[in-house]
């Protein structure tokens, strides 16, 4: 296509460094589980509205739907970590304003635990040879 056709941008956006998948990788790194939420087995998305200015820093975070049990504040701490790539538009200042859905899942881990038990008889095991047997041993594995 010729370059006269191609459609040229007036204003440039800030945009995350790597693209959205590092953005959700930069999240789900630095999100801390609030130990309230944990407790309270609280599952959920925080929706954050921010803006981010040319220079690629973000200000006036707010929670526009919320969870609580400390989520919300959590939300809002890991948005104000966020960095943008710097743009400039020839000396035009912007501000973008968008969202972000923050994500609270529990892992989603097994957990495989062996549990041993011994009983040791009253009386020595003996069978009618007189060789001595071993005691009943027990073994259980639970999955988590």
């Amino acid at each position: 296509m010729p370059d006269h056709h191609k459609k040229k941008r007036f204003l440039n956006f800030p945009k995350y460094p790597g693209g959205s998948k590092s953005f959700r990788e930069f999240i789900e790194e630095n999100l801390r589980y609030p130990e309230a939420a944990m407790e309270s087995k609280i599952e959920g998305s925080v929706l954050v509205e921010y803006d981010i200015h040319d220079n690629g820093a973000v200000g006036n975070p707010r929670v526009l739907n919320g969870l609580g049990y400390g989520c919300d504040e959590e939300a809002i701490r890991v948005v104000k970590l966020l960095q943008f790539e710097k743009v400039k538009n020839r000396g035009v200042r912007i501000k973008l304003t968008t969202k972000t859905k923050i994500n609270f899942r529990f892992p989603k881990t097994n957990i495989n635990y062996t549990v041993s038990y011994t009983r040791k008889p009253d009386k020595p095991n003996v069978d009618q040879d007189q060789k001595k047997i071993d005691p009943d041993r027990y073994e259980y594995t639970i999955k988590f």
